[in-house]
């Protein structure tokens, strides 16, 4: 009796085996495909990532120039450097044939664009559009319909102020999944605390923040750009003046 328990518990241990063995090595295989399989998506993920960078393309980018007013001219914090790092970057959009858009808050009690954010301001303004508005964001209507025919997947932006207007007009266009370029030295507000809290705020939702002087230079890529020595001209230039947020 005793041998034929024995006998019938090898047997139980012998088929148990038998069974776990093939579950076994479906196990094994089931772990090393979701291994794969997180592998696979962590490089998709990677790719994806890779290709959003922020790189700017001269025939994929437009300006937008935002309230650049004389009457906050005397108001905003470091106004001058604003200002003449607008006149720079208008001139490289010159050079480079970028397009750039502007608005005007409330014309009738914030005054005309500033004129010294243009190299030769009488012949730049005449073709610049300007768009009226009263919304803070520079997405009225009007100005999204102008967008539209330019077809541009990427905004430098510059102008005031920075925690108002700018900042509004940059989540508009960061929602609609656009690329957005912060010029730093190129916004401002009446106090630092505003300035740099929607630096940090439009960092957080996605916008790059950059200098001119390196969007400048990505935008060519590369010193075979036919147009490199008139920004490098420009640069030299823009470099002399001081620069109060350094």
């Amino acid at each position: 009796m005793t041998r034929v328990v024995v006998a019938a518990n090898i047997l139980f241990v012998f088929l148990l085996f038998i069974i776990i063995q093939p579950t076994s090595g479906l196990s094994s295989f089931s772990v090393d495909s979701s291994i794969s399989s997180k592998s696979m998506a962590t490089k998709a993920a990677s790719a994806a990532v890779a290709r959003n960078v922020g790189k700017l393309k001269i025939d994929q980018t437009a300006m937008l120039f935002c309230d650049m007013q004389e009457r906050f001219r005397s108001l905003i914090y470091k106004g001058e450097t604003v200002v003449q790092t607008c006149r720079y970057m208008t001139s490289v959009a010159a050079a480079l044939d970028i397009p750039i858009v502007a608005t005007q808050q409330y014309t009738k009690v914030f005054g005309p664009t500033i004129k010294d954010c243009f190299a030769s301001p009488e012949k730049e303004l005449s073709n610049l559009p300007i768009f009226e508005k009263k919304k803070f964001s520079m997405l009225t209507d009007e100005v999204e319909n102008h967008l539209q025919t330019l077809s541009r997947n990427s905004y430098i932006i510059m102008g005031i102020e920075a925690h108002v207007c700018v900042q509004q007009t940059c989540l508009d266009l960061l929602e609609k999944g656009a690329d957005v370029h912060v010029i730093v030295d190129g916004v401002t507000s009446q106090q630092v605390i505003d300035r740099n809290m929607a630096l940090k705020r439009l960092e957080q939702a996605g916008a790059f923040l950059t200098t001119a002087q390196s969007a400048a230079f990505m935008l060519m890529e590369s010193a075979e750009h036919p147009n490199f020595k008139a920004v490098s001209k420009l640069t030299v230039e823009h470099m002399k003046l001081p620069n109060e947020f350094n």
